[in-house]
């Protein structure tokens, strides 16, 4: 569940930083993939680190 949500709240900064960039509609995919991907990765790493400190 961590990794989804940090995923969505990756791709939504990811394209609040394109906008305030002023790109374009491609820049601002590119900019919520590369975000949601980032974000989902240290979701990922917090949830493996959270599961292995309960077993």
């Amino acid at each position: 569940m961590i990794v989804i949500g940090a995923a969505l709240l990756g791709a939504v900064l990811g394209v609040l930083s394109a906008r305030r960039k002023g790109g374009n509609r491609l820049d601002l995919l590119q900019y919520g993939a590369g975000y949601a991907i980032a974000f989902a990765l240290a979701g990922l790493i917090i949830t493996i680190m959270i599961h292995r400190s309960l077993v």
